[in-house]
């Protein structure tokens, strides 16, 4: 990369830097917060995408990085959280650079600015998801695409070499940034290293996909797990298959998104038309094939409020943008000085509310309340009930799901709810020690009771989905037990097929389930 603008460019960097790190570290996690970050945790011990550990595609170099990281750290979600908050940093000092060279020092801070104040980029730079790692790529090689674009030919490889790597992190990076790479090396004076480009991007991709391939027991196992995966989740959703008005309610999360993103300084996109810098015809090219393909992926495929980190990968030219527009502003809005750091101020002030106490899954009150909770049922369950007579049904939820559940209690027999239907037939996600198997029969004659895994206090819908779970079973069949305070539905292993119709085996004896465990 380019100097980032001389001393003061520096000292600048390292001020943003400090104000990341710190903001990060104060309020990282405890524990592991998402479904994806129990599935994460679960692959530095045996990695296996069929058993979703992780889940697929795989996220190859993520676990390979956690695993080293883990080697100092010896807790997975501290190693992954420290993965997260030095991509924050990369991140944002990537995006310094790139607002630098598109404009000047000023709209370069004001860029990290936003950037440190972002109440949805925070808050995935302290938990264990790799969406700040995507934007961290999405940052080095969107900037290094547009130098090539600019006619740095000695820059095709790097860039090429860039996304492969992003790729081994998240596949579906190339997916958002392959059309911006492509486009820098069609249109730019250096075209005529594209193909050099292709080699060293197929190269890096080959170096980690072949390895992943071969862990994951071959390309026919990886490729049906990937494909069940997208059956049950995404392909459900898109456009294809959904009502119109689904698409703009889609449109309408990823405005919402946008502005948890930006925070207080979405309000500059209103700002005048007349008061805004003059259009710069190729930074705004540039910056819509950045964009684009994310875009019309996250309204018309697949995208759920839960997972706003998804646009995180398209964020970091819009942060540019908003850098430059928030410094034409302090520069010619008629206010003293210090009105004017009072009015920014005011704006990071209401940015760091939003992301200590909004009522939404990202912010820090949200995070402590899932623990609270988390730390409450593990120390409680095994008060009213043992591992060795009980199992536990979790239910497939990214928060105090079943994954939650064996994590934190591996010394018990965790079963997910509901079955999945994949092509090897119907199957149950079981866990125990830490570990996942896909099983056909769940060993419920070596148990005598099974508990459900509670869910959140604070899900507006716990109530309801534990009357419609106790709805399945005959009366009195469902006993509610009081576990720290938390009431906890429990039943007999014998009643398990009105919840597992295929996978519930009562026929096993206890030898046999202890056998198969």
């Amino acid at each position: 990369m380019q100097a980032s603008g001389g001393r003061g460019g520096l000292i600048d960097l390292a001020l943003l830097n400090a104000a990341v790190l710190l903001t990060r570290i104060i309020f990282r996690s405890r524990y592991l917060y998402d479904i994806d970050s129990v599935n994460f945790a679960l692959a530095l011990h045996r990695f296996d995408p069929l058993a979703h550990q992780p889940h697929p595609p795989g996220y190859f170099l993520y676990i390979c990085l956690g695993r080293a990281v883990n080697l100092v750290a010896h807790d997975a979600n501290l190693a992954f959280v420290a993965i997260s908050v030095t991509a924050s940093c990369g991140a944002m000092s990537a995006m310094y650079v790139l607002a630098r060279n598109w404009w000047n020092r000023s709209a370069a801070f004001f860029t990290g600015l936003i950037f440190v104040f972002s109440p949805l980029v925070w808050f995935h730079g302290t938990v264990a998801l790799t969406y700040t790692v995507e934007l961290f790529f999405s940052s080095v090689t969107g900037y290094l695409c547009w130098r090539v674009f600019e006619g740095s030919r000695s820059l095709v490889i790097p860039a090429a070499i860039a996304a492969g790597l992003a790729a081994g992190f998240r596949p579906s990076f190339l997916l958002f940034i392959g059309p911006l790479l492509v486009f820098s090396w069609f249109f730019s004076p250096g075209r005529a290293r594209a193909p050099a480009g292709l080699i060293a991007l197929s190269l890096t991709f080959a170096a980690w996909f072949i390895p992943m391939v071969r862990q994951s027991g071959g390309f026919n196992a990886w490729w049906s797990a990937l494909l069940s995966l997208w059956r049950n989740a995404p392909a459900r959703q898109t456009s294809l298959n959904s009502f119109a008005a689904i698409s703009l309610a889609r449109a309408l999360t990823v405005a919402g998104i946008c502005v948890l993103c930006f925070g207080t300084a979405a309000l500059l996109i209103f700002r005048g038309a007349r008061r805004n810098p003059p259009v710069d015809r190729r930074k705004t090219l540039f910056t819509w094939i950045w964009i684009g393909p994310g875009l019309l992926f996250f309204t018309l495929i697949f995208l759920r409020f839960v997972n706003s980190g998804y646009l995180l990968v398209i964020s970091p030219p819009i942060f540019a943008w908003m850098g430059l527009r928030l410094s034409k502003w302090y520069e010619e809005v008629g206010l003293e000085a210090t009105a004017r750091v009072a009015v920014i101020a005011a704006c990071a002030a209401t940015n760091v509310f939003v992301f200590l106490y909004a009522p939404i899954y990202c912010s820090w009150a949200s995070v402590r309340h899932f623990e609270a909770d988390l730390e409450l049922v593990v120390s409680s369950l095994p008060r009213i009930a043992s591992p060795t007579d009980t199992m536990i049904v979790g239910l497939d939820s990214h928060f105090l799901g079943y994954r939650h559940a064996g994590y934190y209690l591996p010394d018990w027999y965790v079963a997910q709810y509901p079955e999945v239907r994949l092509s090897s037939g119907t199957r149950v996600f079981a866990m125990e020690n830490r570990d996942t198997r896909l099983v056909g029969k769940l060993p419920a004659a070596g148990f005598r009771n099974f508990i459900i895994f509670p869910l959140p206090t604070n899900d507006p819908d716990y109530a309801k989905y534990m009357t419609a779970l106790s709805a399945r079973f005959p009366n009195g069949a469902i006993r509610r037990v009081t576990a720290g305070g938390r009431e906890v539905l429990e039943g007999s292993t014998a009643d398990l097929g009105f919840l597992f119709p295929s996978a519930a085996n009562t026929g096993f004896t206890a030898d046999h389930a202890v056998a198969d465990r």
